[in-house]
This record gives structure tokens, C-alpha cells and sequence, in this order.
């Protein structure tokens, strides 16, 4: 099939322009936490550049900006709040097991 017909029978989806994650005011800080906070997992890592959709040099002052506020303490290095309520609630049986003798 030549190549104009076949670009004729593909349905063509509506081209959406998604919205920039950082507007033009919006200041790269260790301090501006409501911004930070949106580029970090609900685990505390942060997220990629793919996911974020930042260029190269915002992902960078992003980065830079997150692990100065860890240092700070303003932002923890881990989140495990939902590991810790699974290991609290899981049962641990503390007990001698014996061991097994050979059977003949």
C-alpha cells in the first residue's frame, strides 16, 4: 500500500499539549516545598526526568534542591511509614524448632 493512503486510514488522535510542570515564576529551592515535594515519590525517591517531564538543567536544580533539603531535615531520605505498619501487623512466632532426627 502506498504511504498516503496508508496515513489516510490511521485514525488521528487529538494532539493535547500538556502543561509545563514548572511555571515561569516558580523558583527551584531548597525552601519552596510545596514544589519540591510534587518531583518525590510517596516511597521519598525521587522521581525521573521522564515522569517529570523537566529538561535536563531543571532536573538537575531539582535534584540538588531535594538532597539540600534532606541534609536540612526538612525532607526525610526514606518514607517507609507503609512498610513499618506491614511488619508491625505481620505475627511472629518466636519458638525452639527442634531438629529432625533421621527416620530409619
Amino acid at each position: 500500500m502506498d504511504k498516503s493512503k496508508r496515513s489516510l486510514l490511521k485514525p488521528k488522535r487529538p494532539f493535547r499539549r500538556r502543561l509545563p510542570p514548572l511555571q515561569s515564576g516558580d523558583r527551584i529551592d531548597y525552601r519552596n516545598m510545596s514544589l519540591i515535594s510534587r518531583f518525590i515519590s510517596e516511597q521519598g525517591k525521587i522521581l525521573s526526568r521522564r515522569v517529570n517531564r523537566l529538561t535536563l538543567k531543571q532536573q538537575r536544580l531539582i535534584t540538588i534542591a531535594i538532597k539540600q533539603a534532606r541534609i536540612l531535615s526538612l525532607l526525610p531520605f526514606l518514607n517507609n511509614e507503609k512498610q513499618f505498619e506491614r511488619a508491625k501487623s505481620a505475627v511472629r512466632t518466636t519458638g525452639f524448632r527442634g531438629f529432625r532426627t533421621k527416620k530409619q
